[in-house]
């Protein structure tokens, strides 16, 4: 029986032949992951369950990244519970400041995920390692802590939704705004626990920063996984890894049959996406950013797990290059990892960020959820290249939060407004 790619991988993991939607599986988990928030509650149902080890601590990662540098004693705490638990249990894939990245940025780097992969994490943005091949998923902490105890996990098969992008992005479209674009066209709900499956030309000459993106926010829409098949960006990517995800290369490819069943397919024209925001409070609401130029800003993110990779900061450098952030507005920079600060310093992007006016973090969520190092005071507006736009999410719930690419959030920081590139680069330089 011909197969999707979500169908293949589960069947893998779950020792089967082939596997349909609906049905119930038992699998075995390639990577089990947790940060310091999700982790303690984690922690905390393993100990309560009377587990007293870890069934295999190499296939455990546990990151320290959503309040580090610890914000408070009660963060503190957590990341202690945290590092105290890898210590006991012999969990060398452990990271907190100095070594830590964002979970969704730093496991790719380090070519911890494989084709066919099957990661479940306790975030529900573990999505995002569908744009390598994989099948990533969300999961709560109490199936965490039985994922780490038992190697294990049970999953209902997905029914897959396909994507197919047809034609190329014009120019400043990214990843960004073609899932924007997407989540606002099939709603919050769309793919609701369906493998969202992206295809198509626009998705063949993309790179994987894009890809990780796309996949990334495939949950905004419902979807229990995004995903991308096998091919030679996939190839090439795993191959500049250090470790790890070279293993599977040389061995089963991961493509979707050409007769596979899918529960809708849906046929977007790339070239004719606009440059796309999304406007509080879901990300839904996705509307041109050449329609919101009457919006003022206060602050601007750009990073996160969703947008915080080198590509990303080049993005928003080639937009304040020689150019400055607007006098009533907050630029954050979010790098996604060490590696991406370092490079990042090695090419001149970080100078260009801080000359034009901006504050470059170390790697942290931050103020994605509302944690720390970038608050948005009663009434403030931000415009974000991270995920969420919920009410309150980055702060006051009177506040509000404008999703975007990094082209659109370099653009709105200098003018003060929502902006295109095309708005702020009128001297030929980009």
């Amino acid at each position: 029986m011909a197969s999707t790619i979500a169908e293949k991988i589960l069947a893998r993991a779950a020792g089967l032949a082939e596997v349909h939607p609906g049905q119930i599986v038992e699998a075995t988990v390639d990577l089990a992951l947790a940060n310091d928030v999700t982790g303690p509650l984690a922690i905390d149902e393993f100990e309560k369950a009377g587990f007293e080890r870890v069934y295999d601590p190499s296939r455990v990662a546990l990151v320290c990244d959503h309040f580090t540098p610890n914000k408070d004693i009660k963060s503190a705490g957590q990341v202690k519970r945290v590092r105290d638990f890898a210590r006991a249990h012999g969990i060398d894939k452990f990271w907190e400041v100095g070594r830590v990245g964002i979970e969704h940025a730093l496991l790719p780097e380090l070519g911890l995920i494989a084709p066919g992969d099957l990661v479940v994490g306790a975030d529900s943005h573990t999505c995002t390692y569908g744009a390598l091949a994989a099948f990533g998923t969300g999961i709560g902490s109490t199936d965490f802590a039985a994922a780490m105890a038992w190697g294990r996990t049970w999953l209902r098969v997905p029914e897959s939704m396909k994507f197919v992008y047809r034609g190329r992005p014009s120019r400043w479209v990214t990843g960004k705004d073609l899932i924007l674009d997407t989540i606002g066209r099939i709603g919050v709900d769309g793919a609701l626990y369906r493998a969202m499956e992206f295809t198509g030309e626009a998705i063949d000459v993309m790179g994987m920063d894009g890809r990780l993106t796309m996949a990334n926010m495939a949950i905004e829409a419902g979807g229990k996984a995004g995903i991308v098949g096998h091919d030679e960006t996939t190839a090439k990517y795993l191959a500049s890894r250090p470790e790890g995800s070279r293993a599977r290369t040389a061995g089963e490819v991961f493509v979707s049959d050409p007769d596979a069943e899918y529960a809708d397919v849906l046929e977007i024209d790339a070239s004719a996406v606009p440059l796309t925001v999304a406007v509080p409070h879901l990300p839904a609401n996705s509307r041109p950013a050449a329609h919101l130029t009457d919006i003022e800003i206060d602050q601007v993110v750009i990073g996160s797990c969703t947008n915080g990779r080198l590509c990303d900061l080049q993005q928003a450098a080639a937009i304040l290059r020689g150019r400055s952030v607007h006098p009533r507005v907050r630029l954050i920079i979010l790098p996604g990892t060490q590696q991406v600060c370092l490079d990042a310093a090695a090419d001149g992007t970080m100078q260009t960020l801080i000359e034009a006016g901006a504050a470059f973090s170390t790697p942290t969520c931050g103020p994605c959820l509302g944690g720390h190092m970038g608050i948005l005071a009663a009434g403030e507006r931000a415009v974000s290249t991270t995920n969420r736009n919920f009410v309150g999410r980055m702060g006051d719930v009177t506040s509000e939060v404008y999703l975007a690419s990094p082209y659109v959030a370099a653009a709105s920081a200098v003018a003060g407004h929502i902006a295109t590139p095309d708005m702020v680069c009128t001297d030929g330089k980009t």
